[in-house]
């Protein structure tokens, strides 16, 4: 069944509000704190840990400086670095590919595993 004329509208609609409402108008590294801060269509400004984002936690702080926004204003990209963040995905948490957030989900479960003795033996008998 063909969506009807009224149901594509309402469609494209709804894509255009959310993608204003996505958009990213100014990106930049905050090198006193660490943080990437992007300043969204909306007025919400996020503030994120770049040592949470895939691929920044080693970078230094002159190859963060230097953020593009693509004209959509949905990616950030750094060139220095060739590193992407899709500005709705960081809205949702998202801060890096779903095999590298696995990665560092586990690795954190193993350091508080850690800090808490590790894990417990097992009991015999």
């Amino acid at each position: 069944m063909e969506p009807t004329e009224e149901q594509m509208a309402a469609a494209l609609a709804a894509m255009e509000a959310k993608r204003a409402a996505d958009r990213a108008t100014e990106a930049r590294y905050d090198a006193p704190s660490g943080r990437l801060v992007v300043s969204l269509s909306t007025g919400v400004e996020l503030a994120v840990p770049v040592r949470l984002v895939e691929g920044m936690a080693d970078a230094d702080p002159e190859d963060l400086a230097e953020i593009e926004i693509t004209p959509s204003g949905l990616r950030l990209h750094w060139p220095r670095l060739d590193a992407d963040v899709y500005v709705p995905g960081l809205m949702a948490g998202s801060l890096g590919s779903r095999a590298w957030m696995a990665r560092e989900l586990s690795a954190a479960v193993t350091r508080a595993n850690g800090a808490k003795g590790g894990r417990p033996r097992k009991q015999t008998g």
